[in-house]
């Protein structure tokens, strides 16, 4: 189901580390009527706002891209609004695609929503199957919340809409935040400021021993844009790589992009989280797509990335 570049293409979350991607993927593929709008032009959480946005631009393909998103900490500390505002983006957005019959919706949700003790690698069939990790389970909620919206729309308005869940994402226009981002970007945040300071020492949350998966996000933009044109099917679909590493791995990979030459140590009253998350990616590979990148060159133009726009100096 090819799709036709001129369509209007609605990127909701279009300034964020994964609604970038896709906005530059599809200006790469020669896409001429793409739409998005600031958090400050459109409140998603906006009920009204959001239907006359919606109704006013009539997209034939809506992205949403549109999230509250955090780490560990920032998802323990405010599950609430983790809960309440995603659930709002979502349920405004879905709705209103509905009232003008957007054909053709993408709900990217996260690899959180699987149990923390499900098999690994995490099929998709293991969604609800068990209990979710705490430390994000109102996120998790959230999104599986969507998952369901776009099943419930198959069935009742037989609409094409689609889900994915993506593995962890890093890149450009990522959170540095070190109070609010994910594992990867605060790494980087974190051994770069090591290495301007010569400090001795960075010291990681936990064992350093849970494994994740990480997927660039311009990887995952283009895993978006083949899903819309091969993929219709009421089961969310996993996108990864396959492939994952310790968090002291990653620590050590990073280390060695960043320069840090100092030591690397363990702060065991901090949490681990989930012990691991590798995404089970034969359905998508089965369809034709996989990732272009390896980790140790994404990290690498990550970091390129950070110092342009945000560290100085390496």
């Amino acid at each position: 189901m090819v799709i036709d570049r001129r369509s209007p293409v609605y990127v909701a979350g279009h300034r964020g580390l994964v609604g970038s991607a896709i906005w530059r993927r599809l200006e790469g593929d020669g896409f001429t009527h793409l739409i998005g709008a600031t958090s400050a032009e459109l409140d998603l959480r906006d009920r009204a706002a959001t239907f006359a946005f919606l109704a006013e631009h009539r997209p034939a393909v809506v992205i949403d891209a549109a999230a509250r998103v955090g780490g560990i900490l920032a998802n323990r500390d405010h599950p609430t609004e983790f809960l309440s505002e995603n659930l709002r983006i979502q349920v405004n957005l879905m709705d209103a695609a509905l009232e003008v019959r957007t054909r053709r919706l993408l709900f990217l949700g996260s690899s959180c929503i699987y149990p923390k003790f499900a098999a690994q690698p995490i099929h998709e069939s293991s969604l609800l199957t068990g209990e979710l990790e705490p430390t994000n389970d109102a996120y998790a909620i959230a999104k599986i919340a969507g998952i369901m919206q776009v099943q419930a729309v198959r069935r009742q308005y037989g609409l094409p809409w689609i889900s994915a869940m993506p593995t962890n994402l890093y890149g450009p226009n990522d959170n540095f935040d070190l109070t609010s981002s994910h594992v990867l970007p605060a790494l980087i945040r974190r051994f770069h400021d090591a290495k301007q300071a010569d400090a001795p020492e960075v010291v990681l949350w936990g064992t350093g021993t849970p494994r994740r998966e990480f997927l660039h996000v311009d990887d995952l933009a283009d895993a978006c844009l083949f899903l819309l044109e091969n993929y219709d099917d009421p089961q969310t679909i996993n996108v990864g790589v396959g492939e994952d590493v310790t968090i002291r791995e990653l620590a050590e990979l990073v280390a060695r992009v960043v320069g840090y030459t100092g030591a690397i140590g363990n702060d065991l009253s901090k949490p681990d989280g989930t012990p691991r998350k590798l995404l089970e990616v034969s359905r998508l590979r089965a369809l034709g797509w996989k990732p272009a990148r390896d980790l140790e060159r994404g990290v690498a133009s990550t970091y390129a990335w950070y110092l342009e726009h945000l560290g100085g100096e390496a």
